[in-house]
């Protein structure tokens, strides 16, 4: 049986990370595994992920993407975690937000290879609605009220209008245990239990409604994806949670 290549695109972030665990710990494995980073390589993952490639990308350019084609080839799934999230940094600099968040490099590299018969899965965000009411559905309006959701519904749309396999994921805040490598990045329970722990005091925001998810049932579900397409049995590809 011919190996399938999985490319996890932001694989350093905390996403990322989870999603190597979980396709490297698969019993015998059928998938070669790759993923980029951005800034730094921790050493702690190349140690806990020995058979898996790392390529160092720059979205902003597409710098460094011809390498995973010379080193690895096509990708069978990309899964793009790649983002710039923090909304107080996305409204600091929104030119730089778009040219990360919108993958128009990841998808000009994908359709420079002959078959266009790689699935993407691209998670966005519920940033991308208006946040006035719980459990908005997939066919609700987009009305982002800040940078960082407008950048992921100019996402949505350039994937829809020029790549034909996806899978789009809209989480909420994803919640769960620390990753092999700590991220920079402040992690919900982590943060809670920071705060109970000092004694300290904190405060909420009460004007938005959020549905936390765990992030081993986002992992859960792209590794369902993973193995529907690659077994010929996933016949529609547009999914939002």
């Amino acid at each position: 049986m011919t190996r399938k290549r999985i490319l996890v695109v932001g694989g350093t972030g905390y996403l990322g990370q989870h999603l190597l665990q979980a396709y490297s710990g698969l019993p015998d494995s059928p998938y070669d595994l790759a993923f980029t980073y951005r800034s730094n390589l921790p050493r702690d993952l190349l140690d806990a992920f020995p058979g898996s490639l790392a390529f160092h990308v720059d979205l902003q350019t597409g710098g460094g993407l011809d390498a995973v084609s010379q080193a690895f080839g096509q990708p069978d799934v990309v899964v793009n975690c790649a983002a710039l999230s923090v909304p107080r940094a996305c409204e600091a600099d929104p030119a730089a937000t778009m040219s990360i968040n919108v993958p128009s490099t990841l998808l000009e590299w994908l359709s420079a290879f002959k078959e266009a018969n790689t699935l993407l899965i691209h998670l966005s965000t519920d940033q991308v609605y208006e946040g006035v009411k719980s459990f908005y559905k997939e066919d609700d309006e987009t009305i982002p009220v800040n940078v960082y959701g407008k950048s992921k519904v100019a996402a949505e749309q350039f994937i829809s209008k020029n790549w034909s396999n996806f899978a789009i994921l809209r989480s909420s805040i994803i919640f769960g245990p620390q990753t092999i490598s700590p991220v920079p990045k402040s992690l919900p329970i982590q943060w809670i239990d920071g705060v109970l722990s000092r004694g300290d005091k904190a405060e909420f925001f009460h004007d938005e409604f959020r549905c936390p998810v765990y992030v081993k049932d986002v992992v859960t579900i792209i590794q369902a994806l993973t193995s529907r397409w690659i077994s010929g049995w996933l016949l529609i590809v547009s999914c939002f949670t």
